[in-house]
């Protein structure tokens, strides 16, 4: 992918100007279950995959699960 501007020319500078971000966050995050991870684990935890396996091991050694 490039760096170039794909807008089309419909879309007035106003109207692109006038979002906001974030805004609806909170109500994403009430129907879903989405957890941040911090920076430091991303290397660690890079997709919901690497997640679900660890917390799978962590509840199976702690017998959770």
């Amino acid at each position: 992918m490039n760096n170039k501007d794909h807008l089309k020319k419909e879309y007035s500078e106003q109207l692109i100007r006038s979002g906001e971000r974030g805004k609806y966050t909170s109500k994403y995050r009430e129907g879903t279950n989405v957890v941040m991870i911090d920076p430091d684990l991303h290397p660690l935890f890079p997709d919901s995959e690497a997640v679900n396996r660890a917390l799978r091991n962590y509840a199976k050694e702690h017998q959770i699960l």
